[in-house]
């Protein structure tokens, strides 16, 4: 058997960050993983992710967004490298959608500069992007997108720095809470610690031990279509990232960010996937045509020259927030699960949160709403 102070299993965005802040802390950390570091098997790669404060998905989330935001400039200064671009995000649907009043009000509540404009005056400040005359339209300029694997990277060579023992090509079996500690059974050996940290992705079904909570995993395509030589009005300062609210789906997407171009994808939809090592990753002519159906709409100039393409696997909780907290029936055991696709820019702040739960048993940080042990019962 081999201890450590803290195990953490998965080191994707998640357990990447909580293996840095422990780590950083001065716990000895030993990070699991079955795949190679930034890899594309789960759900944080393809090259970048949206952050946003104005979230419409929940007030409560803010407070977390802010502090994640001063982390990810953390860790930006630390890896000497850019990870966070304030390229701005147009949200834009009908007035009534959950996209527009949703973001609205988290401003609102917490007094958050977001700009209103007409669809006229979208079209004005960018060209590219066309808009019903009927939508309500809002800009948040201190808003913009991620590196995200570059982010996984930062964490993983900040938590490596500060002495964590980092292993891939594990397979994890399973784990079980002991009276004072955990023990984790591996293709690599058996791993004893004082406490887990459990990051698993897709594969939070099977290893949680939360029989109550019901997780789904859907398969999502990202397209990255070439604008034309000639048009520049899809590169960075010409094109916001932007998320649309449309009635055939909520549609999101960055600008041209290298010869691959711009990146667009359905954030709506998605197939459910059995099991993610199996994942079918060709191209869903389905979601193919959906994000075609959207740019034909709304960015008419950029053409229909697909460059790339990429699967992405949401993990789906039953009301799409997160579980994050300790573990209802083994308090050494934290978690963070269930990120239904709007998780990663979170990353950096889930990190610290796992790292106090797992030293302290408590956080500062409100995650109340986000507590595992909401669907029990």
């Amino acid at each position: 058997m081999n201890a450590s102070d803290v195990i953490v299993l998965g080191t994707g965005g998640m357990g990447a960050a909580a293996a840095c802040h422990l780590a950083r802390r001065g716990l000895r950390v030993l990070g699991l993983d079955r795949f190679s570091p930034a890899h594309d098997r789960g759900s944080s790669h393809g090259q970048t992710r949206l952050i946003r404060t104005a979230y419409y998905e929940h007030p409560d989330y803010v407070p977390l967004l802010l502090r994640a935001r001063t982390l990810w400039r953390d860790l930006e200064a630390d890896a000497g490298r850019p990870l966070l671009i304030d390229a701005g995000v147009v949200m834009a649907g009908p007035a009534d959608c959950d996209l527009v009043r949703g973001a609205a009000t988290a401003a609102r509540i917490h007094a958050l500069a977001v700009e209103r404009l007409t669809a006229a005056e979208a079209f004005g400040r960018w060209p590219a992007l066309r808009l019903p005359e009927s939508w309500d339209v809002l800009f948040e300029a201190a808003a913009g997108y991620l590196f995200v694997e570059e982010c996984v990277r930062g964490h993983l060579d900040a938590a490596t720095r500060a002495g964590a023992d980092l292993r891939w090509g594990v397979t994890v079996h399973r784990w079980r809470a002991t009276g004072d500690g955990v023990v984790v059974e591996t293709d690599a050996g058996v791993f004893t610690a004082a406490r887990l940290v459990l990051c698993p992705g897709p594969w939070a079904a099977g290893l949680l031990q939360l029989p109550h909570v019901s997780l789904t995993v859907l398969r999502k395509s990202l397209f990255w279509y070439a604008p034309p030589s000639d048009w520049s009005c899809h590169v960075p300062h010409a094109l916001p990232c932007f998320a649309c609210d449309t009635p055939a789906g909520f549609f999101y997407g960055f600008p041209s960010l290298d010869d691959r171009g711009l990146k667009v994808a359905n954030h709506s939809g998605g197939t459910v996937v059995a099991d993610p090592l199996t994942v079918d990753r060709a191209i869903d002519a389905g979601q193919r045509r959906d994000v075609e159906t959207f740019l034909d709409a709304h960015l008419p100039h950029l053409g229909r020259r697909l460059t790339a393409h990429a699967t992405c696997l949401y993990t789906m909780s039953p009301d799409h927030h997160f579980l994050l907290g300790l573990h209802p029936e083994h308090p050494q055991v934290a978690l963070a699960a269930g990120f239904s696709g709007h998780g990663f820019k979170f990353a950096s702040v889930v990190g610290e949160i796992l790292a106090d739960l797992a030293t302290t048993g408590r956080t500062p940080h409100p995650i109340a709403f986000l507590s595992p042990g909401r669907f029990a019962g």
